[in-house]
């Protein structure tokens, strides 16, 4: 059923005057005091329409007891009254409140349903926009019409009267810079060049471009990689050597990528988390690479199968052990903090003895943060805690 916004309801309902539907922000209303308030209300009849619409923006946000308030009035909601809950993580609601609603899930609006929606409002402020630039926008909304309206007001503000063109659109979010510094980073990726990749992310830095955008465009780069490397799309505009990387080390970077946009939001430096996920790139192409020359045992001809292979036995054995044990520190580690395991996961144990560690890295500012006070107090527990022996742990900067 369509609206014929022809009519007294249709009309006040657009022109937000309607009475009868009411809307509340359930992220700055979202105690128990506001549901009850609501609750005494729901009781008057209808000012004018057939029913009384609510409007619950954001539910997700309401607290336990707000639920628990609001849960009665679902369960016997007055025959003139209709709720409406809208959430953009309906995975916090309670299951008993999602168990007396009808879940209709909104899909993301195209580009053609967002263009129209901005041509609209731009009519609507006088506002001079090709459909190119709406395009941009659009693009730039990913699906949400919210989204939208709230880059097209900073545009508005950026453009200071003037007429709103794609070229201040890219000006104003670095569009075509951020592609360009999206297929630098792809290479420095696909080239495991861990140095290239974090040089490029301090530059990004120095631009203010923000961190968790960055990180989203470039996966979408990579999910068009991906589609090319199965064979989904046959034609692209990629230009990186997509035979250079296998389809299991696609689907690993992909994991650390993802992993460090989730982080971002809540890391100190918005920077680390994605240095970290470069940094880890590299470093597992070097441990799954050749391995390290042995040097070979003298020994005499008669003996030489027999002792090449108890050699070859113990030296396995020791190097198995080495790794467990360093697997085992940087998962305990990790238990007391995420960042400084991260850290761990880009250096080389050197050497491991009863007196303590020697742990190399290749990047000075990582060796500057593992020797910290607080980061060498939690190497020093970590230590103590696996080997159930004090120890000291020394970092050294190895070469690149």
């Amino acid at each position: 059923m369509e609206p014929c916004n022809k009519c007294e309801q249709c009309v006040s309902i657009t022109n937000g005057t309607n009475m009868d539907v009411l809307e509340l922000d359930a992220a700055s209303n979202r105690g128990i005091d506001e549901i009850r308030a609501l609750r005494d209300t729901i009781k008057l009849a209808p000012f004018q329409a057939q029913k009384k619409v609510y409007i619950i923006d954001e539910v997700h946000m309401l607290t336990t007891e707000a639920f628990n308030a609001l849960l009665k009035t679902l369960e016997e909601p007055p025959s003139h009254a209709m709720f409406i809950l809208c959430t953009t993580e309906p995975h916090k609601i309670p299951a008993t409140i999602i168990s007396r609603c009808v879940h209709i899930p909104f899909t993301h609006a195209s580009d053609e349903e967002l263009i129209r929606s901005f041509a609209r409002v731009a009519k609507g402020e006088s506002l001079v926009i090709d459909t190119e630039t709406l395009l941009g926008i659009a693009k730039l909304a990913d699906g949400g019409f919210r989204d939208g309206v709230k880059i097209l007001e900073e545009l508005v503000a950026f453009a200071g009267g003037k007429k709103i063109t794609k070229e201040l659109l890219e000006q104003k979010y670095q569009i075509s810079n951020i592609k360009y510094q999206i297929s630098e980073m792809i290479a420095y990726l696909i080239d495991r060049d861990a140095r290239g990749g974090i040089q490029l992310v301090e530059k990004l830095i120095e631009q203010g471009v923000d961190m968790r955008y960055f990180s989203e465009q470039l996966l979408q780069e990579l999910h068009a990689l991906l589609l090319v490397k199965v064979g989904i799309h046959q034609i692209s505009n990629i230009k990186y050597q997509i035979s250079n990387i296998r389809m299991e080390d696609l689907q690993r970077l992909f994991e650390l990528l993802s992993r460090a946009h989730g982080e971002i939001k809540y890391a100190v430096l918005p920077s680390l988390p994605l240095e970290l996920a470069i940094v880890e790139w590299a470093v597992l192409f070097r441990h799954s690479g050749k391995p390290e020359a042995h040097p070979e045992s003298v020994v005499s001809k008669g003996d030489s199968g027999s002792s090449t292979r108890m050699t070859e036995e113990k030296t396995q054995k020791t190097n198995d052990n080495t790794t467990n044990f360093w697997q085992q520190f940087i998962e305990k580690t990790k238990s007391y903090n995420h960042s400084i395991a991260g850290v761990l996961r880009s250096c080389k144990l050197k050497e491991y003895s009863k007196k303590g560690l020697v742990i190399q890295t290749p990047y000075t500012f990582h060796k500057q943060k593992l020797e910290e006070g607080k980061a060498q107090d939690l190497l020093e527990k970590v230590y103590q805690e696996v080997t159930g022996k004090k120890g000291s742990v020394v970092v050294e900067l190895s070469n690149k």
